[in-house]
């Protein structure tokens, strides 16, 4: 068995701890976790979507994320539309509130990430992207 250090799922994990300092305090400004922005982001760049699509592009479970919509539309970050081809389907949208919100929190996201990329440089940050993205495409 590999020593702990060696671990690949245990040097993911810290190495999203690592990159996640870069970010955290630009959202605890904000009062946005991690979860909450990631769907405030990805609802931004696909306008409108259902919830299992949300969740998935997300990376957060079901349970989580209706906690997330609900208390956003509470705050009327979020707005729910029936889906004019089927009418069983919600689509999730950003409000104007939240899509200001994203405008005014992405710059500082973007020179956050300008700053990561500045200490692993750009060519090692593309080679990670790349291993990162055929790790997730492997199966069992």
């Amino acid at each position: 068995m590999k020593k702990l250090e060696d671990s690949l799922t245990l040097q993911l994990l810290r190495s999203r701890e690592s990159a996640m300092q870069f970010f955290r305090p630009i959202l605890q400004e904000t009062g946005f976790t991690e979860q909450q922005w990631r769907v405030i982001r990805v609802l931004n760049d696909n306008k409108e979507m259902d919830a299992k699509q949300l969740a998935e592009r997300c990376c957060i479970l079901s349970p989580s994320l209706t906690r997330i919509i609900s208390r956003f539309e509470a705050d009327g970050l979020i707005i729910r539309n029936r889906s004019e081809h089927d009418q069983r389907i919600t689509l999730l949208s950003l409000s104007d509130k939240a899509s200001k919100i994203f405008q005014e929190v992405s710059p500082k996201i973007d020179q956050a990430y300008a700053s990561l990329i500045g200490k692993l440089g750009e060519e090692k940050m593309q080679q990670l992207n790349r291993l990162l993205t055929e790790i997730t495409r492997l199966t069992p």
